[in-house]
């Protein structure tokens, strides 16, 4: 590997191969020039950008944040089971990094900052919110507990944050109301109460999120054969005038129009989400009679 540019003592840009490469370490770029090899000796952890990130302008921004604060996000990723991420995530380890300094910075300054949506969260993104507990409780045995239980919130949002190509922390607080306001769609559509908590829900859920990626990439599903879309249509009416209302909310809220095949599937996702919910509703007018 060769130095391509250095940010300051402890983070390089490098090339290896033939792809750029963000290296950091405790004085990796000391006195390194552009074009000379890498003491990989020095080199503590390796970040491949990805999803067309910029690797300079991801380089920079890491250069920002203290390496002690890199260091104690990664460990505490490696201890959770996440390790796999911290190369290949590398937006993700500086998004979690930067928070946590200002986190700290907060705290010092005895600011108190409360996070809307812990219910929310905890229930659509029942896996991040887990994974951001365990993040919490090892950053606090580091840190003597100074974290509070709000941050369990921030952090779990960020590991959503993720999954999606923006790194605007406020459009997935947007993402989340969206969710919510869709599924009220349903239950209102159906006169039924779904479990947030239920397989079905959480099906559902991450084809959403998976639709608003696609939906940020401009890469909406648009070349499945019209027989099956109007195979869909006939067998899952009620599902697609369902669908149709969910449809609208995105152009509302998302600035989003949904192609067909978007909305098609989303019917057949609306059908199966609301199978359980109906039988139990039904079960339920059997047992008052």
């Amino acid at each position: 590997m060769e130095v391509l540019r250095v940010f300051n003592n402890n983070v390089v840009l490098a090339k290896d191969g033939n792809s750029e490469v963000i290296l950091t370490g405790r004085g990796l770029g000391f006195q390194a020039k552009p074009g000379q090899r890498i003491d990989e000796t020095k080199v503590v952890r390796r970040f491949v950008p990805s999803d067309g990130r910029d690797p300079d302008h991801m380089a920079e921004l890491l250069s920002n944040i203290p390496p002690e604060i890199i260091r104690l996000v990664t460990e505490a990723m490696t201890r959770i089971g996440m390790d796999a991420q911290i190369e290949r995530r590398p937006a993700l380890v500086m998004a979690l990094a930067d928070h946590l300094t200002g986190a700290i910075r907060r705290i010092n300054k005895g600011v108190e900052v409360e996070y809307p949506l812990q219910a929310e969260v905890q229930s659509l993104y029942a896996h991040e919110y887990e994974q951001a507990e365990q993040l919490v409780a090892v950053l606090n045995s580091y840190l003597g507990g100074i974290l509070p239980d709000g941050e369990v919130v921030a952090f779990a949002l960020h590991l959503v944050n993720a999954g999606f190509t923006t790194g605007d922390l406020t459009r997935t607080y947007k993402i989340t109301g969206v969710i919510q306001q869709m599924i009220k769609v349903i239950e209102q559509s159906y006169n039924v109460k779904l479990d947030q908590h239920s397989v079905n829900v959480g099906r559902f859920i991450t084809h959403l999120r998976y639709l608003f990626v696609r939906i940020s990439q401009n890469k909406q599903l648009d070349s499945e054969p019209q027989p099956i879309i109007d195979s869909i249509k006939e067998t899952y009416a009620d599902a697609m005038r369902c669908a149709d209302k969910i449809a609208a909310v995105a152009a509302l809220r998302l600035d989003a129009r949904l192609t067909e095949d978007e909305i098609a599937y989303l019917a057949l996702h609306v059908s199966r989400v609301t199978a359980d919910a109906l039988e139990e509703t039904k079960a339920k007018g059997r047992q008052t009679k």
